[in-house]
């Protein structure tokens, strides 16, 4: 009886086998990467970050042959990488300099990407409400001078608050940063003595403070530490659920971050968009300017000498000025204006090779 139960098993093993092969031959494999996927590296700015990713990944499922990998280290980081010739393009918040121009191998091209806006965000414990902010509180803060949350110039400003004796702990960005350039832009435009002590850049010798890397960094430090002030890109203070003031602009009106106001703020400068497209609307008039608004630039090589890589950036810049500006507003950042976009249409044609 031993020898037919054997075969008998050897049979069903063998079956089994057959079996699995045959529903494995039936299972439809994963598609193979393409063969010749052409990456694309960029650098730079936190600022944007968010809309930068949500642009790369749609833009890959459109064109899978094509990645974009973009490391968001700071606008600082992006221009040196891209002067050193180590990334295909960069990123900035803050327009590149006469004197970074000039030590790059090949023209420059600032294409600006989308508008936001640094907005002040803090942490008070028992205060609920919003806070309005004057351009002397904000200077005067970041300069070490107001050091009470209860000071008159919060406290005239911010009527039916109690705000509380403690001392404010000042949040900084610890690296180059293009919001802190937006930031220090401002500050220099309403404060002659931030404009002689600190001055505008993406880096500044910090009078007070604690430094945090990145939007990410800063976003952090002010969640934790209580009585804390500090600076973001307005996309980090909603995802994060953390409170921003309001901002007094040039026409004396206190006025929130959001679209309606960025977008307000870059009506002027678009009319009159110079040929670089290095601009600054801080502090910009019109009563429904937000005033710490800012373009945001990606920093293109003028000649390209790989004639692929050269057509795919070509091309998703034409993308991203278009289709890709339908993605700003779920992210809150402003589309760019149609003067822009004309502007910039043309200026993608003289990328050479």
């Amino acid at each position: 009886m031993k020898k037919p139960i054997t075969s008998l098993l050897k049979l069903a093993v063998v079956c089994a086998i057959f079996l699995l092969a045959f529903t494995s031959s039936l299972t439809p494999s994963a598609p193979a990467p393409p063969a010749d996927r052409l990456q694309i590296n960029g650098a730079g700015a936190t600022f944007p970050y968010p809309i930068y990713s949500k642009w790369f990944d749609e833009y890959h499922k459109l064109h899978p042959d094509i990645e974009i990998n973009y490391q968001s280290i700071g606008s600082g980081g992006g221009i040196r990488q891209l002067l050193a010739g180590t990334v295909d393009f960069g990123a900035s918040d803050g327009p590149m300099t006469d004197e970074q121009l000039g030590q790059a191998k090949e023209k420059i091209y600032h294409f600006p990407t989308v508008l936001g806006a640094d907005i002040p965000t803090y942490n008070i414990p028992g205060v609920d409400q919003e806070l309005k902010f004057t351009s002397e509180a904000l200077a005067g803060i970041f300069l070490g001078k107001i050091t009470k949350w209860n000071d008159p110039e919060l406290t005239k400003a911010n009527p039916g608050v109690s705000l509380p004796g403690n001392d404010i702990v000042v949040v900084h960005r610890s690296d180059g940063s293009g919001t802190t350039y937006i930031w220090t832009d401002y500050l220099s435009k309403v404060s002659d003595e931030w404009k002689t002590r600190v001055g505008r850049n993406t880096s500044v010798n910090w009078p007070v403070g604690l430094g945090g890397k990145g939007n990410e960094g800063v976003s952090g430090l002010v969640k934790q530490t209580p009585y804390s002030v500090g600076y973001v890109e307005l996309i980090y203070a909603i995802q994060n659920h953390m409170p921003y003031g309001r901002v007094r602009n040039s026409s004396g009106n206190f006025v929130k971050a959001d679209l309606t106001s960025v977008t307000a703020a870059a009506a002027g400068a678009s009319k009159e968009m110079p040929d670089d497209f290095r601009v600054s609307i801080t502090n910009a008039p019109g009563k429904a300017a937000y005033p710490i608004s800012s373009f945001t630039w990606l920093l293109i090589p003028g000649k390209i000498d790989d004639a692929r890589k050269r057509q795919a950036i070509t091309e998703f810049l034409h993308w991203m000025i278009t289709d890709g500006q339908k993605l700003c507003e779920a992210l809150a950042y402003a589309p760019l204006p149609k003067a822009v976009v004309a502007k910039e249409t043309k200026a993608i044609s003289r990328i050479g090779g």
